[in-house]
């Protein structure tokens, strides 16, 4: 056996509970190769054995060829002797070592699937578990790796000689798809009444058939928790979930039947029906379309819907029944995590659900819908505005040497947290604001399963510099670790150019709500220059007064009161459009506290800004969820450019200046330099422009173009004097003002005609979503370099 060579075979990457070792399997036959692949708590494992040429055929072959959710990220290839064997076998896998193996996120129900599912003639028929080694569960199932069946939620289900024929063909499209399952052996679905105690009907499918057409709230388990759905043009039915949910405004996702029926709903340019359809199957938003069958409580007042596809054999059975898009909106009370536990369903959603459609395959990890929409800023990568289910847990690189491991903690809003070692780091999943005992409860679950699912021992703990998030406390509570306090804005600006692999200095408008400042006051309107490592402020809009402090962030007719005390006087009044909601005393009250600082905290926020300008526009006074006025100000200026195509607008002045911060208030005390030049973004002027518009009777929608162009022509201006300033050509656009699609396009477009290389995130959110994974690059940029693993 001199001539024959034999080649043991690392794979690295997302290359389990993928069908990456039948592939292997049948490669290696197809070229009459001998040996063994396997599964281990590092990937995939093969020892190949042959004559040279036929040997490296397979080498080369083996990435290139691989199935299609594999994701191979390295191969390592070593001589070992020969043994002389024949044949080639798939062996069990092995549990020696500390895992290291990456797991894939959740996939849509693949075609092949589909078609059995429709299918009268095949055995799993309208079964709502159908799944292969191509499409189904993966993260929400997994409690251990390696990824085999006894380590997910499935090892209860003993599957029928059926099934265990086709999970032990190496041949079979369902080879060692862990949750493979038929009517026989696998989960079943039930309906039953609203606190669990009785089943409805034999069949639950046709049961929730009726219910959703009488006009019922129907709680559904799906793959990463609970959904509630309804009738999406059931005005009646859509209003009762949206006064039991208590959510007042805020719109609700649709899930459309297929592609046709979304393209019934929304106007969708190709990148954005990729999006939909891709196996991700996030909630794509998109312009609602004229006429669209969806009742008006759906999404009150907005020009867009928020749309997702099925991409479970339960949502494609439900929806093709049906006929009709449906609501299906995360299954919580405002502020909670969603349910995925069946008993903590029954309870939260009791009050909630008219009935529940379950089945009794356990949810590991609850996992919310991810949300994206498409936009022409950057390189034309879809803009990230949740990233969960179909994302998560697939790693993201550090664009830095291998770090011991780090656990980043994330915000408050929107909140993930991150943990990295080597050069890998995993973002968790949507948790939300985390503001109370259930999600925070939700945050240490979620921490604790990633770091045993992926093998992190953490010796470093990056944090917010925010004293009072519960995130925050959490890292402080942590014991025996090293702390890393990251500036919020920094971590966005991090994040950005961690996400894209850059390591160089660059300049950052990092705009958002809120974020506490090295000098404790709160940011939100930032000119940064900086790397992983660290910044430096250039920048800043114009502070101003924050009346009552976070009662603002609720009430953007306080911004509005602050601004123009700063810009017209504390005698200013509100304009006719704002005044018609607003008791005069209380308006007089507020101005009081902005012309004497009195429980109201100075602010740079652009966030607020734009909640200010809402306001003033008659938008809206007070919001039911955060940021909802500068939402809505954005639909205005979205339509009227639509409608008129921008021809002629004017935009309004937003000067950029020089000033010493002893100009500013609340710079004025003791351990703050009083001397250092900042350029501002001075919206005084844009404020007072504003309100003369309105004296005018110009329309808000007319002012709310006028407004956006004004701050991104200024925005544009600054960074490209910083960038001059600072021998630069990367400019970073990041923070949660940034999900504006309007003012992110305009700013990046600009940017990009003055000759500077523009970047946005993508993969990640540019709101709060993003900040732990950019906590974790700041963190490890400032370690040593290979530092032990542990280390404190």
């Amino acid at each position: 056996m001199s001539h024959c060579r034999r080649v043991r075979v690392r794979v690295e990457g997302t290359v389990q509970g993928v069908g990456f070792r039948p592939y292997v399997y049948r490669l290696a036959g197809e070229l009459d190769l001998a040996g063994f692949v396997l599964n281990d708590e590092h990937g995939v494992l093969a020892e190949i054995e042959g004559d040279a040429l036929t040997t490296e055929r397979f080498l080369e072959r083996l990435p290139a060829e691989a199935p299609p959710l594999a994701s191979v990220e390295r191969i390592d290839a070593e001589d070992v002797p020969a043994t002389g064997e024949s044949g080639f076998d798939i062996r069990h896998s092995e549990g020696t070592a500390a895992p290291d193996a990456l797991v894939s996120p959740d996939s849509a129900t693949c075609d092949e699937c589909l078609a059995e599912l429709f299918d009268p003639e095949d055995r799993r028929y309208r079964y709502p578990f159908v799944n292969c080694t191509n499409c189904g569960p993966r993260f929400t199932i997994v409690r251990g790796v390696p990824y085999d069946r006894p380590l997910t939620t499935m090892a209860g289900f003993e599957m029928c000689a059926q099934c265990r024929a086709e999970y032990e063909d190496p041949r079979d499209r369902r080879f060692h798809a862990q949750p493979n399952a038929c009517p026989v052996c696998g989960p079943v679905v039930r309906l039953v009444d609203d606190d669990g105690s009785e089943e409805i009907a034999d069949d639950a499918l046709a049961a929730t058939l009726r219910a959703l057409r009488d006009g019922c709230v129907v709680a559904v388990k799906g793959l990463g928790g609970y959904h509630l759905a309804c009738d999406a043009s059931n005005g009646h039915a859509v209003g009762a979930l949206r006064a039991r949910k208590h959510r007042e405004d805020k719109p609700f996702a649709l899930m459309a039947t297929d592609l046709e029926g979304a393209r019934a709903l929304v106007e969708l340019a190709p990148a954005e029906e990729t999006l939909l359809s891709g196996r991700e199957r996030p909630i794509v938003i998109a312009r609602r379309r004229p006429g669209a069958g969806v009742a008006d409580p759906v999404a009150p007042g907005s020009p867009d819907l928020g749309v997702m596809l099925p991409y479970s054999p339960l949502h494609h059975v439900l929806l093709a029944d049906f006929g009709a898009s449906l609501v299906m909106t995360s299954a919580n009370v405002s502020d909670e995590p969603i349910a995925f536990d069946d008993d903590d369903a029954r309870e939260r959603l009791g009050e909630i659900a008219d009935a529940f459609l379950v089945h009794d395959r356990p949810i590991q990890m609850r996992t919310d819908d991810s949300v994206v929409r498409a936009t022409a800023a950057g390189s034309g990568a879809p803009l990230m505005l949740r990233r969960s289910r179909g994302y998560v847990p697939a790693s993201i690189d550090l664009p830095l040497p291998a770090v011991p491991p780090i656990l980043a903690c994330g915000a408050e809003l929107k909140s993930t947290f991150c943990l990295a070692k080597g050069r890998r780091a995993w973002v968790g999943h949507h948790i939300g604001d985390l503001k109370n005992y259930e999600t925070l409860e939700s945050f240490r679950d979620g921490i604790e399963h990633f770091e045993r699912l992926f093998a992190v021992e953490t010796g470093v703990v990056a944090h917010d510099l925010h004293p009072n998030y519960l995130s925050t406390g959490y890292a402080l509570e942590r014991e025996g670790i090293e702390l890393v306090g990251v500036q919020h804005h920094h971590a966005h600006l991090a994040a950005c150019l961690a996400e894209h692999g850059e390591t160089a200095p660059a300049v950052g408008a990092i705009f958002d709500g809120t974020g506490y400042g090295t000098d404790g006051t709160v940011w939100g309107g930032e000119l940064l220059v900086g790397d992983l490592a660290g910044f430096e402020r250039a920048g800043h809009l114009w502070p101003v007064r924050m009346p009552g402090g976070d009662r603002a962030v609720a009430e953007p007719w306080r911004m509005a009161c602050a601004w123009l005390v700063e810009a017209v006087g504390a005698d200013a009044a509100p304009p006719a459009p704002l005044a018609a909601l607003v008791e005069r005393r209380r308006w007089e009250q507020v101005a009081e506290l902005a012309r004497t600082g009195v429980s109201a905290p100075v602010t740079t926020s652009i966030g607020r800004l734009f909640d200010a300008v809402g306001a003033l526009c008659g938008v809206r006074a007070v919001v039911s969820y955060e940021g909802q006025a500068a939402v809505e100000l954005e639909a205005l200026a979205s339509g009227e450019t639509l409608a008129n195509g921008g021809n002629g607008r004017r935009t309004y002045p937003l000067a950029l200046s020089r000033h010493p911060l002893n100009d500013f208030p609340g710079y004025r005390r003791e351990g703050v330099p009083t001397d250092e030049q900042s350029l501002v973004l001075d919206g005084r002027e844009t404020v007072r422009a504003v309100v003369d518009d309105l004296a005018a009777g110009v329309g808000a929608a007319a002012i709310a173009v006028r407004f956006h162009g004004a701050v991104a022509g200024a925005t544009a201006t600054a960074c490209a004097r910083i960038a001059e300033a600072h021998d630069l050509d990367t400019v970073v656009l990041s923070g949660g003002v940034f999900q504006n699609r309007l003012l992110l396009e305009a700013t990046a477009a600009q940017l990009t005609e003055a000759g500077l290389r523009v970047l946005i995130p993508s993969r990640l959110p540019p709101n709060d979503g993003g900040i732990a994974y950019g906590q974790a690059a700041v963190a490890a940029a400032r370690l040593p370099p290979r530092r032990p693993a542990g280390a404190c």
